[in-house]
C-alpha cells in the first residue's frame, strides 16, 4: 500500500471547480433558453490540426427540426425531438425517453473560419466540422545548416 500525502485543500479545490462549472452553465444560458429547453443533447468536442469537431447525440431528431447558426462568436444549436407515439392508444408501463425542444450554445474561438462550417447528420449523430483559418494553422519552418 502506497503512502499518500494528505492535502487538506484538495477536496475544497475540487468542490470549487465543480461549483464554478455549475455557475458557468447556469449563468451562461439566456433566460429564453431555460423556458424553452427541456433536455440538452450530450456533445463531444475535440480538436485536430486543421479543425475543431463537435459531435452531438440527436437520436430521433429530424433534419427539418434542427437549426444551426452562428451569431458573432457563438454557435447556436437548436432543435426539437418530437413525440413519436400516441399516448391515447398506447398503455405505457414505462416512459424514460426525453422529448421536446433543446438549445445549446458554444463560444467559438477566434481561430475558427465561420464561413466554412459544415454539418452532417448520420445515425442520430450530428457532426459539425469547424475548420481553422489558414493564418492560425501551425507552419513548419525548415532549418538550414550553414557550414
Amino acid at each position: 500500500m502506497a503512502i499518500v500525502r494528505w492535502d487538506p485543500f484538495r477536496e475544497l479545490n475540487l468542490l470549487r471547480s465543480q461549483m464554478d462549472r455549475i455557475f458557468e452553465d447556469l449563468l451562461g444560458r439566456e433566460k429564453e433558453e431555460w423556458t424553452k429547453a427541456s433536455w440538452h443533447p450530450p456533445v463531444d468536442i475535440y480538436e485536430t490540426e486543421n479543425e475543431i469537431i463537435l459531435k452531438a447525440e440527436l437520436p430521433g431528431v429530424d433534419q427539418k427540426d434542427l437549426e444551426i447558426k452562428v451569431e458573432d462568436d457563438t454557435l447556436i444549436l437548436k432543435g426539437e425531438k418530437k413525440v413519436e407515439r400516441d399516448a391515447k392508444t398506447e398503455n405505457f408501463l414505462r416512459a424514460e425517453r426525453v422529448y421536446g425542444t433543446f438549445q445549446r450554445t458554444f463560444s467559438l474561438p477566434q481561430t475558427v473560419d465561420k464561413e466554412k462550417i459544415k454539418a452532417t447528420l448520420k445515425n442520430g449523430i450530428l457532426t459539425l466540422t469547424l475548420p481553422k483559418r489558414e493564418e492560425v494553422k501551425p507552419k513548419q519552418i525548415t532549418v538550414q545548416v550553414e557550414e
